[in-house]
């Protein structure tokens, strides 16, 4: 089975969206983590 980008997302989003719900304070650290690791991806910077 293989894992790519597309199987990484949902479930980094279930796991960001639980703690959230467990420690609001968490959420402007996932999101800028979030957005940066999208960014680098996108410039295909990491693959």
């Amino acid at each position: 089975m293989n894992i790519n980008i597309g199987h990484v997302q949902p479930i980094v989003a279930i796991l960001a969206g639980i703690l959230i719900l467990i420690m609001p304070r968490l959420l402007n650290f996932i999101v800028a983590i979030y957005l940066i690791v999208t960014g680098i991806i996108g410039l295909g910077i990491l693959h």
